[in-house]
């Protein structure tokens, strides 16, 4: 297969398993395959300019809207963020990230990737005025009347401020085994892990279904936190939390990227040990000054980046061999 038809081939079943993770929540592949085949696409792509096709998988951000919702544009792009597989990757980051700022060490924002649906919430003068999943990242999903049903998210904040904050909606773990539990007793399909069962709720056409799942919410972004005079990332996490949101307490202010890797090899070992599902660690600059001085490809921003865990290694037993004779 010539590197043409291997573009064309990885395209077709990348967008195949975008359509079944953010469509139909339930994909039929790992992260760790998906991220492999992804990477080979991106290397390919790049070795191979001539290929080039803005609706590559590569250049943007998956998801599709749902027909049965509403839908809203977002104010600005809600991107994907680039991946980071290892130390040395992490260091290239840094060096890149060091190479536009001029300065020898870095200050970077340590969190936690929730494996959630990823969402944006509008507040007119205090007030909640909309909810939005991220869709293809121009366009989303008016999921307001599901999104009020989760107790953590506030529906008026403490001071009449108007902007747009990002996060991540989730199903703890101890109520996805509930709800499999009570699903497994009604002869309904069970949900393979976290994350498919709150896309799901979320995409309930009845709010009443949603409001009996027992969601909750992490919130991660202020967008446009210059115009509030707010000038780091750990001082705008700060800020939401002040004004009623819930954010992780988890996140982590690190000098330089060395701290930032031993930090995250820490983090690994605990990953199983968190009441909610996490797929990553994402590490982002904390000077909001320098964003658009280091600036942003078409998927994603170069001021942040998403570390993803190796896949684990299971090991199994090999109980039984049974031969069989076809026809020749």
């Amino acid at each position: 297969m010539d590197y043409k038809a291997r573009i064309l081939y990885l395209r077709e079943v990348l967008n195949k398993y975008n359509y079944e993770y953010y469509v139909l929540n339930n994909s039929s592949v790992s992260d760790a395959e998906y991220d492999s085949l992804m990477q080979e696409l991106i290397a390919l792509e790049k070795a191979h300019p001539d290929t080039f096709d803005k609706t590559s998988p590569s250049q943007r951000v998956g998801g599709f809207v749902a027909s049965e919702f509403n839908k809203i544009t977002h104010s600005s792009m809600m991107l994907s963020l680039a991946n980071a597989f290892s130390a040395d990757d992490l260091r290239d980051f840094d060096r890149r990230v060091r190479g536009v700022i001029k300065k020898d060490v870095i200050d970077y924002v340590v969190e936690l990737k929730i494996d959630g649906l990823a969402m944006s919430l509008m507040y007119i003068d205090g007030k909640l005025s909309y909810a939005a999943t991220r869709g293809d990242g121009e366009v989303g999903e008016d999921v307001t009347s599901n999104i009020v049903t989760i107790k953590s998210i506030p529906l008026t904040l403490k001071e009449e401020v108007s902007f747009e904050v990002r996060g991540e909606v989730f199903m703890p773990k101890k109520s996805w085994e509930e709800l499999n539990a009570i699903r497994e007793e009604t002869g309904e399909a069970l949900f393979a892990n976290p994350r498919n069962a709150a896309a799901g709720s979320i995409r309930q056409l009845d709010s009443k279904i949603a409001a009996s799942r027992k969601l909750d919410a992490f919130w991660y972004f202020l967008v446009d936190p210059l115009s509030l005079n707010i000038k780091t990332h750990y001082d705008a996490l700060d800020y939401l939390r002040t004004l009623g949101f819930k954010v992780n307490d988890k996140i982590k202010l690190c000098k330089g990227i060395e701290e930032v890797i031993k930090h995250i090899e820490k983090v690994t070992l605990q990953r199983h040990d968190f009441p909610y599902e996490i797929d990553g660690i994402v590490v982002k600059v904390n000077d909001i000054t320098k964003y658009d001085e280091l600036g942003y490809t078409a998927k994603t921003p170069r001021w942040a980046t998403a570390y993803k865990f190796p896949p684990e290694e299971v090991e199994t037993v090999l109980e039984d061999i049974f031969f069989t004779v076809g026809r020749t």
